[in-house]
C-alpha cells in the first residue's frame, strides 16, 4: 500500500549533500495543493547549490530522477509524487549520487 504525502511546489526537496531541488520548468499537470502546482514523475527536476566533492573534486548533483510505485496515483496518466517516492540524484555524468531529502507541505487538493 502507497502512503504519504503529495509533492508540491511548496515541499522542501535536497539532494543529499545540501542542494536544492526544483522542477526545472512548469509541471505539466494543472493540478494544485492549495494554490501550489502539483510535478508527477514525468517532469523534470534540477539541482542547484549542491557542494558534493570526491577526493577534492566538485561533482555537484544536477538532476533528479524519480521511479515511483506503480499502481500509485495518476494525475493526467503520470504518476503522482509522493514525499515516499523513490528517487536518485545524479551527477552530469550521470552518476548516482543519493536519494533525495523530500519534506512535503500543504495537503488540500483541485483541480483547475
Amino acid at each position: 500500500m502507497l502512503s504519504g504525502n503529495l509533492v508540491s511546489s511548496g515541499s522542501a526537496i535536497s539532494c543529499p549533500h545540501g542542494g536544492r531541488v526544483t522542477p526545472a520548468s512548469a509541471p505539466s499537470s494543472g493540478v494544485r495543493i492549495d494554490g501550489l502546482s502539483v510535478p508527477t514523475a514525468t517532469d523534470v527536476f534540477a539541482v542547484s547549490g549542491c557542494r558534493h566533492t570526491v577526493d577534492g573534486v566538485p561533482h555537484p548533483c544536477v538532476t533528479v530522477r524519480w521511479t515511483p510505485e506503480r499502481g500509485g496515483v495518476l494525475i493526467d496518466g503520470r504518476p503522482a509524487l509522493l514525499e515516499s517516492s523513490s528517487a536518485l540524484c545524479f551527477s552530469a555524468a550521470l552518476v548516482p549520487q543519493g536519494p533525495p531529502v523530500v519534506t512535503a507541505s500543504a495537503r488540500g487538493v483541485s483541480s483547475r
